[in-house]
């Protein structure tokens, strides 16, 4: 797939554009729920005040701490910068809470200028949040892309019309074929987007 077209990205934050080292395994054993277990979406069904606003606490520590130790992937920061500098639009839309982003961001000192949480739209897959930032950049969906590491991710480009983009590690290989396009280091999206 070609991406000239392409006239915005939108960029998932953990695991794509860093490296927060946040364990979910870890933060299901520290809550009590099997390994594997969709934090949001089990946290939303809690109906006992106290069991939520543990479990909600125990996430949220996570991932601050995350956001404390988060480091760049590998080429991520000079692919921003060189989009940046093609007056490339940036966006970032994340699972995460607003305080560990905006942490992520200052701390890494991020040149992205339009950021989405979870407490700003409804959380991935739901399109929500992509289709309000191509709302925002006043750009069709078909002319953004959506770089991000996970199957919600492809999931949530494809139920905004938009092209999908996985960055491949070592765990996600087997979600590729549903993705649009696929890159194993940030060069290649650099290259990608600049033709």
């Amino acid at each position: 797939m070609q991406l000239q077209h392409i006239k915005a990205v939108v960029f998932d934050m953990d695991g794509t554009l860093v490296d927060s080292a946040l364990d979910f395994a870890a933060i299901c054993r520290d809550i009590g729920w099997p390994a594997g277990t969709p934090l949001l979406e089990q946290l939303a069904l809690l109906d006992d005040p106290q069991q939520f606003s543990r479990a909600d606490n125990i996430i949220r520590q996570h991932e601050l701490n995350g956001a404390a130790k988060a480091t760049w992937m590998p080429g991520a920061e000079q692919c921003l910068h060189a989009l940046r500098a093609n007056k490339m639009p940036l966006a970032l839309l994340t699972r995460n809470m607003r305080a560990a982003t905006s942490l992520t961001i200052q701390r890494l000192n991020m040149p992205i200028e339009h950021v989405l949480t979870r407490e700003d739209c409804a959380a991935k897959p739901d399109p929500a949040g992509l289709l309000l930032l191509a709302d925002t950049l006043q750009l069709p969906a078909e002319q953004m892309i959506y770089v991000g590491d996970y199957i919600y991710d492809i999931e949530t480009a494809a139920n905004a019309g938009m092209v999908s983009c996985l960055y491949l590690n070592e765990h996600n290989r087997h979600f590729a074929p549903q993705a649009d396009w696929v890159f194993s280091h940030f060069d290649q999206l650099t290259q990608a987007l600049q033709q």
